[in-house]
């Protein structure tokens, strides 16, 4: 009352009223012209997506119209004669009927108008029959050498048909071909205009041809009373001559509509789009009322600003504002000071105490995290060191096993024994695929996974992946196939393929019927990858955890048939090293889309890799030095070597194999050493040790069955080939064919083998 009483002056007065009235009329005229522009604005934004609705669906009908008419196009068989051309012309109209659901019923009229072949759904097919069309005006149409359509008719005053007919080219025949309307519906149940708006179409009598509801349409309801079919119907309207036409009408139920039809010429027909102009002007009404209150609300609150409030709340606002920006940047121990006596003081006090409990929060907050933090930390550690022990202990013997297989299938010739081998052998590839699996995981958290970024063309890959899974998915009664594309990308194509061969691998494997495709698409500076199919499908609820290790839906009895749950997992970690991710699009029950987005790129030639081809017989005699202090895997080792001709030396540690290498009086060819071996020693040493005796660069190659980052990262900084344990004999031989090439040809780059292993191979 103070404060009122000392600006009781002229000055105050006049300079409230100014205040009062300028603020006034400025929220009065703003809010009427904001009205006024809204509701004309909003008027002609609802017209013009009327028309827009009603031309988009014109050309959505007119297309599902050409599309038959293609397709009937497509069922002439070039002129034949005798029975082979009624054989074929029989087939292409049966092809015709599977391809095109609408179409019920076909026929094919000679030159003469005379019925020769008639295929229908829901009939008898016939042959011959010799039935006279030629007065008919569906023969005598289409002879002046255009499709001709028929108006709308109704089988038993129910379903809406219609009539196609085509010439058939220089027989002078003629194909009718009976389309059900029903199939339209689809198109028009799509388009909706806000909550409740609708599309339909009549015929050029008025009656329904399409509707939302389609019992309307198999009741054959007549339309033309309604006022905007009778004005799409008259003479003369612009909409007759091609031009969509917007305006008010009535519903079924005599119910104000803002309505907008679009003829489609062909086929005599008018596209409506409907709103009920209730529901069309509702968001401007909520709108008045909106801005009435608002307007309201704002004369009150600037008389009240400018009366009482202008002085008193200026400074202490100022200083909360300037005191919660700094408790907001991280200043917790800032306090605001504001001695006003009244609510505003009472606010600071309570921003001060909030401060301090965020204070104390914070403080408490951070050593549980720290806590947590160093317990997760040490669990993790744990767990790497339990598996790559684990790893190591079951890699040595299981890789023993399988050259212990590889020498008992080379030597085994009764029939019985050999599928004896062959089970075995099928149980260790198992088990080794399981713990390649897990070396790749290994490794792309070890980091030892690089990418060669390159421009490559999609279409080669595409066709590998094809011939690849062709036939595994042919024996599930599969469709595969790979889209042809010219687009490129700029990517790693090592890890691309390999990325594609798990999800096509994944999608093989989870579709019991139907397709798979895979194929690509632009989108914007990038191209998509795709693979579709048609499986099971994934739940929302889970399509998140398919990319996590080990997660299998329809496996709880860890079938190993059904993969190991590591595809998508190792995709998903590959698409991050590429600076991309899969998405994952799929609907239960009816399939799954995976996808990756790259950069597009400028395709290459791509030129072909002239290699040199090494004789196996290059084994024969060569003597190989074998490094493990494993006997059971040195065993293995010498015994396979010496089946495949090689001399062998082994040795179980540096010193022992120094030893071998002067007893036998000469270096060894080759050397293979384990990574690992007793009393700190590592391959890496041995080599060098090795090759400082011989003085010379003996070809060598480390092989471990470690899987630990720390591990992989060591021994590809050594810069030799590395191959894991269990090693199939197939790989093995391979590179000691390339290591002895080494001898006598071009020089190989050390680590050459390992890039490529590294990279996915």
């Amino acid at each position: 009352m103070i404060f009122l009483r000392r600006l009781q002056g002229k000055l105050y007065s006049k300079y409230a009223v100014y205040f009062v009235a300028l603020v006034s009329a400025a929220l009065l005229a703003s809010g009427g012209l904001g009205l006024y522009f809204a509701y004309h604005e909003t008027g002609a934004a609802l017209f013009v997506l009327q028309r827009e609705k009603a031309s988009g669906a014109v050309e959505r009908i007119e297309q599902f119209m050409r599309e038959i008419e293609q397709q009937i196009g497509w069922s002439h068989s070039p002129a034949m004669r005798g029975t082979r051309a009624h054989e074929q012309r029989y087939l292409d109209f049966l092809r015709l009927l599977r391809q095109a659901p609408a179409v019920t019923e076909v026929l094919w009229l000679d030159a003469s108008g005379r019925e020769q072949l008639k295929v229908s759904r829901l009939g008898m097919d016939r042959f011959g029959s010799g039935a006279d069309f030629s007065g008919d005006v569906r023969f005598i149409e289409p002879r002046k050498g255009a499709t001709w359509f028929s108006p709308v008719y109704f089988h038993k005053e129910t379903e809406p048909y219609m009539t196609i007919a085509m010439p058939t080219g220089r027989d002078g025949g003629v194909t009718m071909a009976e389309v059900n309307l029903k199939f339209v519906w689809d198109v028009v149940s799509r388009i909706q205009v806000g909550a409740t708006g609708y599309a339909y179409v009549v015929d050029a009598s008025g009656r329904l041809v399409s509707h939302p509801d389609i019992s309307l349409v198999l009741q054959n309801t007549d339309l033309s009373a309604l006022p905007q079919v009778r004005a799409a119907l008259a003479p003369g309207l612009p909409a007759i001559a091609g031009t969509p036409y917007s305006g008010e009408g009535r519903n079924r139920a005599s119910r104000p509509v803002l309505a907008a039809f679009s003829p489609i010429a062909k086929l005599g027909w008018i596209v409506f789009v409907e709103q009920p102009l209730a529901d069309a002007y509702a968001p401007l009404y909520s709108f008045t009322a909106r801005m009435g209150l608002l307007l309201l609300l704002g004369l009150i609150l600037s008389v009240a600003a400018g009366l009482l409030l202008a002085r008193r709340m200026v400074t202490p606002i100022k200083a909360l504002q300037a005191g919660a920006a700094q408790v907001g940047a991280g200043a917790l121990d800032h306090r605001i000071e504001i001695q006003t006596g009244d609510e505003l003081e009472a606010l600071a006090e309570e921003f001060n105490r909030m401060a301090g409990r965020l204070r104390d929060s914070y403080a408490g907050l951070e050593q549980k995290v720290d806590a947590r933090t160093r317990e997760l930390a040490a669990a993790n550690q744990a767990k790497s060191r339990f598996l790559a022990a684990a790893s190591h202990d079951l890699r040595q013997p299981m890789h023993a096993l399988g050259l212990f297989i590889a020498q008992l299938r080379e030597r085994v010739t009764e029939p019985g024994m050999l599928a004896l081998v062959g089970k075995t052998e099928s149980a260790v590839t198992a088990l080794q695929e399981l713990l390649d699996a897990l070396l790749d995981v290994s490794r792309l958290d070890a980091g030892v996974v690089t990418a060669t970024i390159t421009d490559f063309r999609l279409q080669p890959l595409f066709a590998r992946l094809e011939a690849a899974f062709a036939p595994q998915a042919e024996r599930k009664g599969l469709w595969l196939r790979a889209a042809p594309t010219r687009l490129a990308v700029r990517s790693d194509p090592v890890l691309i393929e390999r990325i594609l061969l798990n999800l096509l691998s994944n999608a093989v494997r989870y579709t019991e019927r139907g397709s798979i495709l895979i194929g690509c698409r632009r989108h914007g500076p990038n191209v998509r990858i795709e693979v579709w199919d048609s499986g099971a499908g994934i739940a929302p609820e889970y399509c998140e955890a398919v990319f996590q290790e080990f997660f299998q839906l329809s496996n709880p009895e860890r079938d190993r048939r059904k993969g190991l749950g590591l595809g998508l997992a190792i995709a998903a970690r590959l698409a991050r090293l590429l600076d991309s991710r899969i998405d994952l699009r799929s609907r239960p029950g009816k399939g799954s889309v995976f996808s990756i987005e790259l950069k597009r790129g400028t395709p290459q030639a791509e030129a072909a890799a002239a290699g040199v081809i090494i004789p196996t017989a290059v084994l024969q005699g060569a003597r190989v030095l074998v490094v493990d202090d494993d006997a059971l895997v040195l065993d293995a080792m010498a015994s396979l070597l010496t089946q495949w001709g090689c001399r062998v030396i082994t040795a179980v540690n540096g010193t022992e194999a120094l030893e071998r290498i002067s007893e036998r009086a000469g270096a060894p060819d080759v050397l293979l050493c384990d990574y690992r071996l007793p009393d700190n020693e590592n391959g890496v040493d041995v080599i060098a040790r090795l090759r400082v005796a011989a003085g010379r660069q003996i070809p060598a190659t480390l092989i471990t069955g470690d899987t630990g980052p720390e591990r992989l990262r060591e021994a590809r900084a050594a810069g030799y080939p590395l191959l894991h344990k269990p090693l199939q004999a197939a790989k093995l031989r391979a590179l000691l064919e390339q290591l002895l090439a080494t001898r006598v040809s071009v020089s190989v780059p050390a680590n050459a083998t390992n890039q490529a292993q590294d990279r996915g191979g």
